[in-house]
């Protein structure tokens, strides 16, 4: 495993809420190899996201912990441990194509112009289209999907280990 060089912040993350902002207990740091942005959270989210992933986390309720994030391009893997608020509220990623959701797992999610790629390392994500979303499939520890434009069902797949590798290394895992 490659050493880890990082610049860490103090500073509490300032979100977006409606019409006020709220300190949320997340910080942020900054890795450099691989280049990532991390963003900590006290309720154990963490989310990695590659540089200009244009990632914005979503505190609809400006209670300070986070419902989701949208990522218009790039890569986050999202670590979020099981606990109550997990198994109450859980976690959106939200994509151009797709929307996933979770209750306790580690995923990543890959966007390009043209489609989003799930994958689930640990638990399981649930996703569906961000339009549309009456066809969601279920993924386990292994499994991906690809969501693009087009209408064809969703399919699951077991990713080979050559496409979970070169996406997980692009986190320095």
């Amino acid at each position: 495993m490659r050493p880890m060089a990082r610049a860490a912040s103090a500073l509490a993350f300032t979100l977006a809420a409606g019409k006020a902002a709220a300190q949320s207990p997340c910080t942020e740091e900054t890795r450099f190899d691989p280049p990532l942005r991390v963003l900590r959270c006290s309720d154990g989210l963490v989310l990695e996201t590659e540089q200009g992933s244009g990632l914005r986390p979503i505190d609809r309720d400006g209670d300070g912990h986070l419902e989701g994030a949208e990522i218009g391009g790039r890569s986050v893997l999202v670590t979020l441990p099981p606990g109550p608020r997990v198994r109450r509220e859980g976690f959106q990623i939200l994509t151009p194509h797709a929307i996933a959701s979770v209750r306790g797992t580690v995923y990543a999610v890959d966007v390009t112009t043209g489609r989003t790629s799930v994958f689930v390392q640990q638990g399981r994500v649930v996703v569906a289209r961000r339009r549309g979303a009456d066809d969601a499939v279920t993924l386990g520890p292994g499994e991906g999907v690809d969501v693009d434009m087009d209408r064809s069902p969703l399919a699951v797949r077991r990713w080979p280990q050559e496409r979970v590798r070169a996406l997980l290394e692009r986190f320095g895992r």
